[in-house]
């Protein structure tokens, strides 16, 4: 059985709380690793190290660590492979997804390369009789990142990489369900020059998130879970004085207007709907057809679609999903779809009954269509976070904006259309962090921010991109003055630049 610890001051090392977690194959459902969970003494150990290496980390110019990722991107193309099939083996998604998985985030990589010009202050020459004013951006310190078992290398590499580009060492404390592509990144990024204690793992369960939260050390910290969560980890690293943005939950819409294609509408609702079982935070799981027509129309197109998915394990390169994360998981999504049936959906395509042959114990759950979905459902409300999609139809281009308008979740919305004024309406009026026009799942590349509305988001600062720079630092400025150009005498009215 394979025993995980975690990564401190440049190495792996074992756990020594004596609490682990097991670590499953969601294909077999069968144990596959045993995770040490990390006591306090372990993360003051990565604390710790990350004090010792972080103030000469910072006073590394802007290219140097910059050459660190140029090294560490090349290292991830060349383990491409390798990381995809780690990822898939703990988490379920096919090779491909995982390998789309490790790129975006890849992606972050290639826009921190850039952080000579993206640290750069600012100058004013002659601000006032002789002064001189200008900022810096300087590292807060020592970062953390807690992130989700459902995007095991492109979160923490959201993270990581602006964290650490900015000169913060930085704790990664990920998904307990699937650590083991984490553990290999630190490692790489070791191989690619990056000083130990400067990136460190520390795997653990809540335990270790709260010892995250209270440490006074830790200046920043990231989060991207469920919304319950999100709100509670941004409520107490603030109140234990730190900064933070913390990422929850969703509940994606996409609206179909009458004039749209809907060969292509059904197509990107399939992509976005069943892709990686449905565990995305930015998987589309409710349908808008605006019309009775149009609606009719989608559904026809949807059902066949839909019960066409080949469902396998991740070794079936002809999957185009795979299973769950945990028999949890699995069991939480059935309950959903039944207390779906309960409150009178109609389920046009029933997966509930799926069984993989020669996988009967993997966390597999069918493809699951419903129809005349209405927003008092549980199955509206809930983020199902499983291969589950929901047709709620509207009567008019109005009652299709007020769904997501109204709905507690601002993460992703999507709409459909040939009408360029009907777009550009829909962009300006719905509240909600990232829009897709004829694109269903919106989620920004590398050097534009990521990051949803109302509860889905906690914090003024986004992910990845320019924000990711504000997060990770902080602003100092300067005016400054020499002697020439100072008057004799002390001055007693407020100093004003005239």
């Amino acid at each position: 059985m394979t025993e995980i610890g975690h990564f401190i001051d440049g190495a792996r090392v074992a756990g020594t709380s004596g609490r682990q977690a097991d670590v499953f194959n969601p294909a077999t459902g069968q144990v596959s690793a045993r995770l040490s969970l990390a006591s306090e003494a372990e993360l003051q150990k990565a604390v710790d190290a990350a004090k010792a290496a972080q103030p000469k980390w910072a006073a590394t110019n802007p290219q140097r660590r910059a050459r660190v990722f140029i090294r560490f991107v090349e290292l991830l193309n060349a383990h491409m492979d390798e990381l995809a099939e780690l990822l898939s083996a703990e988490h379920g998604k096919t090779v491909e997804d995982s390998k789309g998985d490790i790129i975006r985030g890849l992606e972050v990589c290639e826009f921190v390369i850039g952080i000579p010009h993206l640290i750069k202050g600012e100058f004013t020459e002659g601000a006032g009789p002789g002064i001189d004013m200008y900022s810096m951006r300087q590292p807060v310190g020592i970062g953390a990142g807690i992130t989700p078992f459902n995007f095991p290398a492109m979160i923490p590499m959201w993270m990581f990489a602006p964290a650490i580009a900015c000169g913060n060492a930085f704790i990664l404390k990920p998904s307990e369900r699937d650590p083991s592509v984490p553990m290999r990144l630190a490692e790489l990024m070791m191989e690619a020059g990056l000083p130990k204690g400067i990136l460190q793992v520390v795997n653990g369960d809540a335990s270790a998130v709260e010892a995250i939260l209270k440490h006074p050390d830790i200046g920043a910290v990231s989060f991207v879970g469920s919304t319950p969560i999100a709100a509670h980890v941004y409520a107490e690293a603030t109140r234990h004085g730190k900064r933070a943005h913390t990422f929850g939950g969703a509940k994606n819409h996409m609206i179909i207007m009458p004039d749209a294609d809907l060969d292509q509408a059904a197509n990107a609702l399939i992509g976005a709907g069943y892709g990686s079982a449905g565990e995305r935070c930015m998987a589309i799981s409710v349908a808008v057809p605006v019309g009775e027509k149009t609606a009719d129309a989608l559904v026809e197109k949807l059902i066949p679609k839909i019960e066409a998915l080949k469902i396998g394990p991740y070794t079936d390169s002809a999957a185009d999903y795979g299973p769950v994360v945990t028999k949890a998981s699995q069991q939480k999504i059935l309950g959903l779809i039944d207390k779906g049936v309960e409150e009178g959906a109609k389920l046009v395509v029933d997966g509930r009954g799926f069984k993989m042959q020669g996988y009967e114990d993997g966390f597999f759950v069918g493809s699951c269509l419903f129809d005349h979905v209405t927003p008092d459902m549980e199955i509206y409300r809930q983020e199902i976070f499983g291969p589950v999609l929901s047709v709620v139809r509207a009567k008019t281009y109005e009652d299709a904006l007020d769904l997501p308008t109204r709905h507690e979740y601002g993460n992703g919305v999507a709409i459909f259309t040939r009408d360029g004024d009907a777009a550009r309406d829909f962009a300006a009026r719905v509240p909600v962090g990232m829009i897709g026009i004829n694109v269903p799942i919106p989620t920004p590349l590398a050097y534009h921010s990521f990051g949803g509305w109302k509860r889905s988001s906690f914090g003024d600062l986004n992910q990845h991109g320019p924000d990711s720079i504000k997060f990770w630092t902080r602003t100092k400025t300067v005016t400054s003055r020499w002697p020439s150009g100072i008057k004799e005498g002390a001055e007693f009215s407020m100093p004003v630049m005239r």
